[in-house]
């Protein structure tokens, strides 16, 4: 049984979706490109700014798969606006409390909240969409979502010098605000499915299949090269004596070539030009070639031609690999399973840097780099084979 309406749907049904995932990615690198400076400003030590920038993280990864599982239980819609409404209400609570030192609990409060309606949004996505059009539909959404992480620093950066922090938050309550308030007048009501009794086993069984695992590994990894590339272009670029404009120049390369693409890559899978498991594999070939010119091409062009590849190959993988959890995922649990693969997505976010980092601090930067560009082929070489009939029905047990 299809859970999603007709091709007739209007597409305008899921923009506010689209301006969801907007929503939680401003949020998130807006106020996490700043906190350097606030920590300065407030003499607070490096622990503190480590403690600011691990708390949205952080509550996110524990809390997406328990409102994944909600949204299956009550349906995608009220976890999506009840979801948007929290993350308005930390928002405004720090503009109110009017205490600097409240950042770190406002910060909580909306990582907690967008581990709400991120899931939820994207489980509505699949559901609203006809599979026909997932590609294409989570393409959208994952520009939108690139879209604010590219832009949420130098909005951010731009509302802080006008009005510090209290603006920011004020600007984040009020757009989240404004998205509720759209969700609520233009996405219909998607009434959560009956479902079967679900055991400790079956969910392990679920998880570790390779229609949920191959999927999930490729989006974590894919990931892990966009945050690396965000991260350390800029330290190389400085390295090799390029100045702020280059260094920005690079990361914003990265970031409008992962929102270009990510549409594209969409609308071949749904034409049937792109196989699922061919794109994901090529895409992080592409961005492990993106890594590996990162480590080998010093100066402007070098770091520019990275950046473009980390990007592209990261915007082919997005939408083919969330759209693979959806086709392979019964409608029932598609709350759960993409609470689940967000969750894999933080933990590369979070890894790739730590990766890279580590081996450069008992090497080099150039050993860690190439570290990863390895451990992106070897998981490019494990997803570019074709799922078995097999798998495909355990997972939609």
């Amino acid at each position: 049984m299809s859970s999603a309406p007709s091709p007739a749907t209007p597409a305008s049904r899921v923009w506010p979706l689209y301006a969801a995932g907007f929503v939680t990615a401003f949020g998130a690198h807006g106020i996490a490109a700043s906190l350097g400076g606030y920590t300065r400003s407030e003499h607070a030590s490096l622990l503190a700014l480590g403690i600011l920038l691990a708390v949205y993280d952080g509550a996110e990864v524990v809390l997406k798969p328990v409102f994944g599982s909600l949204t299956d239980r009550i349906g995608p819609r009220p976890v999506l606006l009840g979801g948007l409404a929290a993350f308005a209400l930390a928002s405004a609570a720090f503009v109110l409390a009017g205490d600097p030192g409240a950042v770190g609990l406002a910060r909580l409060g909306q990582g907690a909240a967008a581990a709400a309606f991120s899931p939820a949004a994207g489980a509505m996505v699949a559901r609203l969409a006809p599979s026909a059009r997932h590609g294409r539909a989570f393409g959208s959404y994952g520009a939108w979502k690139g879209l604010g992480y590219a832009l949420g620093p130098l909005l951010g950066g731009v509302l802080i010098t006008l009005g510090g922090f209290p603006l920011l938050f004020a600007t984040l309550a009020v757009l989240a605000l404004a998205v509720a308030a759209w969700a609520m007048l233009a996405v219909p009501t998607v009434a959560p499915l009956p479902r079967a009794r679900q055991t400790v086993l079956d969910l392990a069984r679920r998880l570790t299949d390779p229609g949920f695992l191959r999927p999930t590994a490729t989006l974590a990894a894919a990931t892990a090269a966009l945050a690396v590339g965000v991260g350390f272009l800029p330290m190389l670029g400085a390295s090799a004596g390029l100045g702020p404009l280059a260094t920005g120049a690079a990361v914003s390369v990265l970031a409008a070539a992962a929102a270009l693409v990510q549409p594209r890559a969409g609308r071949a899978r749904d034409a049937g030009r792109l196989r699922e498991d061919i794109g994901m594999a090529g895409g992080l070939g592409l961005a492990a070639a993106g890594v590996a010119l990162a480590a080998a091409l010093p100066g402007l062009v070098g770091i520019l031609i990275a950046a473009l590849a980390i990007g592209a190959g990261t915007g082919v993988v997005t939408p083919l690999g969330f759209a693979a959890l959806a086709s392979s995922t019964p409608p029932e649990r598609l709350g759960q399973t993409m609470g689940n693969a967000e969750v894999g997505r933080e933990l590369g976010d979070a890894g790739g840097p730590l990766l890279v980092g580590g081996i450069a601090v008992a090497t080099t930067v150039t050993a860690g780099l190439l570290s990863l560009a390895v451990l992106l082929v070897a998981t490019a070489a494990t997803v570019g084979r074709p799922l078995g009939a097999r798998s495909r029905r355990v997972t939609r047990k």
